[in-house]
């Protein structure tokens, strides 16, 4: 009887009418029970979601699973791959034992392995197809983050990038902005900014640069540069799938303010540039942010303003977000109550400080009359979480232990020939493979100061100055042509527009692209 009672109140909670994904089974008193279906409705995956979990609890392969019917649905997804052990999704899995019991337990006759559509990125480039962005699109607030600048060196951040807006100068990679910083700081700018913008002290300016070359020193400036990522290459779909973006951060693990920052970056422009959507059956793009808490370490007010201001607006463009993180407490507050669809794996109370932690969580859960949450929340085995999420009409449902449904595609990396394969048969690699050096604040204002220096009799070139301190990402190149330099000017595609900057220092205005993707 009490297992026909949870059955009905599980299916009530969970049946849903329109497009779903299947999560698992409900579990009681320690038995799977397989008609207690637990389904996710794709209406309410962008009322965005947590997937927490102590260590080896299952977290990535929930992300798994969640990437993989969302793309079965049509859902575009984008993730990181924190350990570059995600990108076996791109085959399928491989049958065994503990894959063909789970699949026995909860009924799913219908289990077939397969693989997905996916799309390899990296930072470095080294990994997958270049993610890049240029300096004006980071933007001074990721940027000041990123550079772990204090409240007076983010100020002069503000002040560089006002100036070069106002005067339409590209700040596209790191040399540009150690250009105008020292323009003016110490160059013929000081003088000209004063008034307007307020002075910049030579300390301030020095301890900026320092650490814009200690980030150079890291190895990530072809981070910063042309060409810069299309966000709507996230949205791309073969054979009606959604295609599964995958960041490769392993080789930069080592920098994690860099790589959680980017995403951020990433989300932002989401926000700014894809038009109002509405209501709609199922998302464009849901968006997993692995290790959620390095966005909010030491994070200052304004950015967290934007955080908060992004994820509450951004599911009206159809965009679904996901943190995941170790610890509920993870997320603030403010982030938190906007985050309507929950799984939470294991916790391990081995401390004082778990202990409370497991009671803070056990309290962000609906109650339920089938589970001790606190003995039930340490005793989860792996690929078992409490779950809770939105139904039809946005309202939690029942909070249920469940067994999640293994993925169908493979578990695990893929050998060193199949990803080189991968990247050979992508549009995106040797898309984002070609770098672009634009006329950019570098040249202009080394013509600038050129002109200042032949109006007072001069004979020295301080372009011929520069070239000698220049790094190799700007040196040794062929001069281009005048029309060259015109047709790939980013000014160029700002002519009879106004520079519109928000915080995150995204700009507005640009046409979305159309589809160029062909097939897999």
């Amino acid at each position: 009887m009490a297992v026909e009672k949870f059955t009905d109140a599980i299916n009530a909670s969970y049946t849903v009418d329109g497009p779903n994904i299947y999560l698992g089974a409900g579990v009681l008193d320690g038995e799977i029970i397989a008609p207690a279906k637990v389904n996710l409705s794709l209406k309410m995956m962008n009322r965005h979601g947590l997937v927490s979990g102590a260590t080896g609890s299952g977290k990535t392969r929930t992300l798994q699973l969640l990437a993989e019917q969302l793309s079965a649905a049509g859902v575009a997804v984008f993730m990181p791959d924190m350990k570059g052990d995600v990108s076996g999704m791109a085959k399928e899995g491989i049958l065994n034992d503990r894959i063909n019991e789970r699949v026995k337990l909860l009924g799913l006759d219908g289990y077939r392995p397969n693989g997905f559509p996916v799309e390899l990125y990296s930072l470095s480039g080294k990994l997958g197809a270049q993610m890049r962005a240029t300096v004006t699109e980071f933007g001074p607030v990721l940027l000041s983050k990123v550079l772990e600048l204090n409240e007076t060196q983010s100020g002069v951040m503000m002040i560089l990038f006002k100036y070069a807006d106002d005067k339409q100068l590209p700040i596209v990679d790191l040399n540009d902005l150690k250009k105008v910083l020292n323009y003016l700081s110490e160059g013929p700018g000081a003088a000209e900014i004063r008034e307007s913008y307020g002075k910049i002290s030579s300390s301030t300016a020095s301890t900026i640069l320092r650490k814009i070359v200690a980030l150079e020193q890291q190895g990530v400036s072809q981070l910063f540069g042309e060409k810069s990522f299309d966000i709507q290459d996230l949205l791309e779909k073969v054979d009606g799938r959604g295609v599964i973006s995958l960041l490769n951060v392993s080789d930069v693990q080592n920098q994690p303010a860099i790589f959680s920052t980017f995403m951020l970056s990433l989300l932002a422009e989401l926000y700014q540039k894809l038009p109002e959507a509405g209501d709609l059956d199922k998302p464009k793009l849901v968006f997993f942010l692995d290790e959620a808490h390095l966005l909010f370490k030491d994070a200052p007010k304004a950015f967290m303003d934007q955080i908060e201001q992004v994820i509450r607006l951004i599911r009206s463009k159809g965009v679904g977000v996901f943190f995941c993180s170790q610890m509920v407490q993870d997320i603030p507050p403010s982030v938190l109550s906007q985050l309507g669809n929950r799984v939470s794996h294991v916790i391990r109370a081995f401390t004082p400080n778990d202990v409370k932690a497991l009671k803070e969580t056990v309290k962000t859960f609906p109650t339920s009359a089938y589970y001790d949450m606190e003995k039930q929340f340490t005793q989860l085995g792996t690929g078992q979480a409490f779950v809770t999420v939105l139904n039809e009409k946005g309202i939690p449902t029942e909070t249920v232990a469940v067994h999640l449904a293994p993925p169908a595609s493979h578990m695990g990396p893929l050998t060193e020939v199949e990803y080189k394969s991968v990247l050979q048969a992508s549009e995106m690699y040797r898309k984002y493979g070609e770098t672009i050096d634009p006329e950019s604040a570098f040249e202009m204002l080394s013509a600038r100061v050129n002109a200042s220096y032949e109006a007072e009799g001069n004979v020295t070139s301080e372009t011929q100055r520069q070239k000698q301190h220049r790094s190799p990402s700007k040196a040794g190149r062929p001069e281009k042509s005048t029309l060259e330099k015109v047709l790939t000017s980013p000014i160029t595609n700002q002519i009879g527009k106004s520079l519109v900057r928000g915080v995150f220092g995204v700009l507005f205005g640009t046409p979305p692209r159309q589809s160029r993707r062909k097939g897999w």
